[in-house]
């Protein structure tokens, strides 16, 4: 039985900002399933995509990989040859927790696990790439960049699943969002205490945009085909496929 998230359910007198540090990873898929809104349906979805769009001999990256959920469901769903995983994340304690958690099911299909700077990977020969509500987490200044590489090391007609917390362009809309957010939460077990501490300790770390934002950015590096295909509250994702070579 996985571990319950109780990380804010006391006061905390000095709170510092959000990290992925070993308390969070030794909670995270109890967290992950009360606080995001539609993620086992996005996992899912990864990996009908990744059935559909992994080619033969490529890679396919899972970036900010977390415990691994995108990866095992890409790994599961690969139906083409010689094709190869990598999974990268910042946190030392999300990589060792994501390598106990793959190592626990058989594949064919390799894995390597990376603790690195997602923003200084380059990506190659890439069919298939997952950004599972990571991009919030990257300097704001470093996401044209960073999806610029992906769609440079993508092959033409590869994929971008790019999975994000959203914010609304309209004000109304936005607090109406947030308020079904914080009704989510609370129905799913967490206190008055534990959404206003969260919400505090991510202020800083977690900056999100509009979905428009996102789509101008994947359109300014190259990207064409663009959609949001899923959206529960302030909650999505998105895909971008990279048009056939002409």
């Amino acid at each position: 039985m996985q571990p319950t998230d109780h990380i804010f359910a006391a006061p905390i007198a000095q709170l510092g900002d959000f990290c992925f540090d070993e308390k969070v990873a030794a909670v995270f898929p109890d967290m992950i399933k009360r606080s995001v809104p539609g993620y086992s349906n996005i996992i899912a979805a990864i990996g009908m995509m990744t059935a559909r769009f992994a080619q033969p001999n490529s890679q396919l990256y899972d970036l900010g990989c977390s415990l691994g959920a995108a990866t095992q469901e890409m790994r599961r769903n690969i139906n083409q040859p010689g094709c190869h995983i990598i999974a990268v994340d910042n946190s030392s304690a999300m990589i060792a927790r994501a390598t106990e958690h793959l190592d626990g099911f058989k594949s064919e299909v390799p894995v390597t696990l990376t603790e690195a700077d997602i923003c200084e990977l380059k990506i190659q020969n890439a069919s298939v790439v997952v950004l599972n509500f990571t991009m919030q987490f990257i300097d704001p200044a470093k996401r044209e960049a960073l999806l610029s590489n992906i769609y440079q090391g993508l092959n033409p007609g590869g994929v971008l699943i790019l999975s994000e917390k959203f914010i609304s362009a309209n004000d109304t809309v936005n607090e109406l969002l947030i308020d079904l957010y914080h009704d989510f939460k609370r129905a799913n077990g967490y206190s008055e205490l534990e959404v206003s501490q969260k919400r505090t300790a991510l202020e800083n770390v977690l900056r999100p945009d509009t979905p428009e934002q996102h789509k101008a950015r994947l359109a300014k590096v190259g990207f064409s085909h663009i959609d949001l295909w899923y959206q529960c509250f302030n909650f999505g994702s998105m895909v971008a496929i990279k048009g056939s070579a002409k």
